[in-house]
């Protein structure tokens, strides 16, 4: 079931009312009632989903259980090696055992052996990689003596399938959730309006920016090398800002949902493509995962209190972990590349001088180095990110092409020029909250502009949101 989904505008406001009805029982009473509910909506792709988010939940609830109960250090560690392995042994089966197959057939295949791997057709569970870094990071926390496991296995459920961020996060830390859980919940109508907003504006994003940049992405990416210069390069923009848009708008719906039933999600997305650096966009780009990355990953090989070369490394495991994370491909694994190379040069590099043009040069230099990643992001191959971005670099391309490459996208350029236009509005939105959060920037608008505001955004995603073939969320796969 999609946020986007028909389906999902019949859910919401029947687990809605049902939730708050059933609230003025007990705070038990409620999580039982999400767990439902969330194992509903998660079942709605394939009901044997169930059984691996059952297997990774009861699996690390017993382990936090266990590990509440021992001080022997090396009970400690085998427990920690259980949850270890049975986490990431699941996620490698579904999502990294062809890849790895396919890999070394072709590395032997090269060098001559004869090489016959069994691949297994398995289909990808949606979200694996976010509930299952969710759950393992819970164990990882007990294991530090960071918290104390939870007792109650039904709030310990209700954390790990919560149906607002369980297909694309944000990835909730349990010491911020399951206290959120533990607690009784009352309704408070300013925060539910809060929700709607949100909700709405991240349908905006979804519906009316990122789908119908997507149609040009398409257009674009899906022939390479037919598309030169200027317009290849629009295509990339298109992408640029699709992949923000449809993720920062699941981010957005996630948290305004969790917002009606009393939850407050960590923020996800505050405005990277204005960054003045990579460091910087690290910590503005899918927070909830590069800061897991941080805590999980990167310091514990030594993080910053290490020597530059052994620094360096640090990152260089993290970024390729970090492309990993995200497919079985190795367009991702040049994606992570190429954010550790240009990571590591900021690191060698002496500080730029602060001055209006030096700051903003610096923004437009990090933004061109994002796009260039986002080509290996999103081709089918290697040689088609390559071929793509030769093409941009060395072949020209006039305003015809261009005017074919928005009718064929389009049908007519006049949608193009309004589009552009709403496109424009919603970049300088994006600037007014580098700074801000969403519900200041809103909060701080005449209520006669902002009432008109939410009107404006239902008519667009009325008449532009509707396709019949809209692109699913692209974080769903990974």
């Amino acid at each position: 079931m999609v946020f986007n989904s028909i389906a999902f505008a019949f859910f919401l406001p029947l687990v809605f009312c049902g939730y708050w009805f059933i609230s003025r029982r007990s705070v038990r009473w409620q999580n039982a009632f999400l767990i439902a509910a969330s194992y509903f909506f998660y079942g709605w792709w394939d009901w044997r989903f169930l059984i691996l988010l059952a297997f990774t939940s009861l699996v690390d609830f017993s382990v936090g259980y266990r590990l509440n109960r021992s001080e022997n250090p090396i009970h400690r560690r085998l427990l920690l090696g259980v949850t270890l392995v049975s986490n990431l042994s699941v996620l490698f089966f579904f999502k990294y055992f062809n890849f790895f197959a396919d890999s070394a057939r072709e590395l032997m295949t090269a060098c001559g052996w004869r090489a016959d791997f069994v691949t297994i057709k398995v289909l990808l569970p949606v979200g694996i990689s976010f509930y299952t870094f969710q759950s393992l990071s819970y164990t990882i926390d007990v294991y530090q003596r960071k918290m104390k496991g939870s007792e109650n296995l039904i709030d310990f459920l209700a954390f790990v399938s919560f149906f607002p961020q369980l297909v694309a996060g944000p990835i909730e830390r349990a010491p911020h959730m399951l206290p959120q859980f533990a607690r009784q919940r009352e309704f408070d109508y300013h925060r539910a309006v809060m929700g709607v907003r949100r909700i709405l504006y991240g349908l905006f994003k979804k519906m009316v920016i990122a789908d119908n940049l997507a149609i040009l992405a398409d257009q674009v990416f899906d022939q390479a090398g037919a598309f030169h210069g200027i317009s290849s390069a629009i295509g990339i923009l298109a992408f640029t800002f699709q992949i923000y848009c449809d993720f920062s708008g699941y981010s957005d719906i996630a948290l305004g949902t969790a917002r009606l039933f009393g939850f407050e999600l960590m923020e996800n997305f505050r405005a990277p493509y204005f960054s003045i650096t990579l460091r910087e966009f690290w910590r503005r780009w899918h927070i909830s995962l590069s800061t897991w990355f941080r805590d999980y990953v990167y310091i514990p090989l030594g993080g910053n209190k290490v020597s530059t070369p052994r620094r360096i490394y640090n990152l260089f495991v993290t970024f390729i972990l970090s492309g990993l994370w995200h497919g079985a491909q190795w367009t991702f694994v040049i994606w992570g590349f190429i954010h550790w190379l240009f990571l590591a040069v900021e690191e060698l590099m002496p500080g730029a001088p602060e001055s209006f043009i030096s700051r903003n040069a610096r923004r437009v230099l990090t933004f061109i180095i994002v796009c260039i990643a986002w080509v290996f992001f999103r081709a089918r191959t290697l040689q088609e990110a390559l071929q793509m971005l030769y093409h941009t670099a060395t072949r020209p391309a006039g305003g015809e092409s261009i005017s074919a490459l928005m009718r064929a996208t389009y049908h007519t350029e006049l949608f193009a020029v309004y589009f552009l236009c709403v496109f424009i509005l919603f970049c300088i939105l994006e600037w007014l909250m580098r700074k801000e959060t969403f519900d200041l920037v809103m909060n701080r608008m005449p209520t006669l502009a902002r009432r008109s505001s939410y009107l404006v955004l239902v008519i667009l995603i009325i008449f532009w949101g509707f396709k019949d073939s809209a692109p699913v969320f692209i974080y769903f796969k990974f």
